[in-house]
């Protein structure tokens, strides 16, 4: 009682301050040069373990205090709120969620607002727009186009580790770029009769980091996972959208097995070595017995980790597709939004061959990863 008794002092000389500067619930804060998220006082040991301190003889220091009105951002109904520069949290389904990911729940994720025509090839300019190019630099200064990506906040994007550290990646090639809200490479402005994209965000990479445990060399291609943490934000419109992380235990535990799935990306196509036009396949999920079946054959087992899609004659993603986004409709819950179900690593060669179902990294066995890596 007397901790709850103290905390309401203290925010009775933090209230003022708090209606000044009141952030949102999940939304970045500072706090003396330490960056942070405005999130609830009881998921916040760093702040909740000072008003415990209450229970003591000596209730609360004016240094604590002063901590505690620096601290507090706001709140969310009823719910005081404070700037935590812990912002793992441990969700109820087992593994770490950052409050740094989008929230589907909320509608900040996953949202395609485009009239999709189910079975076409060329997606519509607005159709997934959490695609991304990744560009490398090249001697000579030169710069090209040659795998895909995935936006999972304003800060970050998903790819595959092998187009980050790949044993295929000529060594004097750096990936130096990536490219939002992109339709057709080499036309700007995209439109679709009045409706026309603004020119695309192409955004620096300041960080590149491979998942500690993948091997360039493996056949098997396990955890063929990377992150690339953005030199600035992702300004967000109608082209440029995040897609939502698999964080609901009925996809993380879903087989996929006969589910339809889409993947896009400007890869290699019948007739030329790259497409310069986003396009997109719709695959159903194979099993895991019945893909090892198939890449036995070539001494590859596949692992839990990964998961298969495809194998219809022609349909299927293909070289300069890697990395790029395998997504499927959750219409579970408050409302339907878009996940990420898996990253493009590989598949036969050539591509589309029947029987042979193309095989993706299964980001739900990673967001654990994700979350504890990625920082504000």
């Amino acid at each position: 009682m007397l901790v709850k008794l103290n905390y309401l002092c203290a925010l009775m000389l933090t209230l003022t301050v708090a209606l000044v500067r009141g952030q949102e619930l999940n939304k970045s804060c500072n706090v003396d040069s330490d960056a942070g998220i405005c999130m609830a006082l009881k998921d916040c040991p760093e702040v909740y373990s000072i008003l415990e301190k209450g229970n003591g003889p000596e209730g609360l220091s004016s240094e604590d205090t002063e901590f505690l009105r620096k601290k507090h951002c706001g709140f969310d109904g009823n719910t005081p709120l404070v700037c935590c520069s812990n912002v793992k949290i441990t969700s109820n389904i087992g593994f770490d969620v950052s409050y740094l990911l989008p929230d589907p729940d909320k509608g900040e994720c996953g949202i395609d607002t485009s009239n999709r025509i189910y079975g076409g090839e060329i997606t519509l300019i607005d159709e997934y727009p959490w695609m991304v190019l990744l560009r490398y630099k090249k001697p000579g200064n030169r710069f090209g186009f040659h795998c895909g990506g995935v936006l999972i906040n304003s800060n970050y994007v998903l790819t595959a580790s092998h187009c980050v550290n790949g044993r295929d990646i000529p060594v004097d090639w750096s990936l130096h770029q990536v490219r939002l809200g992109e339709h057709t490479v080499g036309q700007d402005p995209d439109c679709d009769g009045d409706d026309c994209a603004p020119t695309p965000q192409d955004i620096l990479i300041e960080e590149r980091i491979p998942h500690p445990n993948y091997i360039p060399t493996s056949r098997n291609q396990v955890n063929d996972i990377a992150l690339l943490r953005l030199s600035s934000q992702a300004v967000y419109s109608d082209f440029v959208k995040p897609i939502c992380l698999p964080r609901d235990p009925y996809l993380i535990q879903n087989s996929f097995v006969g589910q339809s799935m889409d993947v896009a990306g400007w890869g290699k196509t019948e007739s030329v070595s790259a497409s310069n036009v986003k396009l997109k396949v719709r695959v159903n999920g194979v099993s895991k017995d019945s893909c090892n079946a198939i890449y036995r054959r070539q001494n590859v087992q596949i692992g839990d980790s990964q998961i298969c899609a495809g194998g219809e004659k022609g349909k299927d993603s293909c070289r300069g597709d890697s990395g790029g986004p395998l997504v499927a409709l959750n219409n579970r819950g408050r409302r339907p939004y878009w996940f990420l179900v898996g990253l493009v690593s590989f598949g036969p060669s050539p591509c589309g061959m029947e029987g042979w179902p193309g095989v993706y990294t299964r980001c739900s066995s990673f967001v654990d990863w994700i979350s504890q890596t990625i920082r504000p």
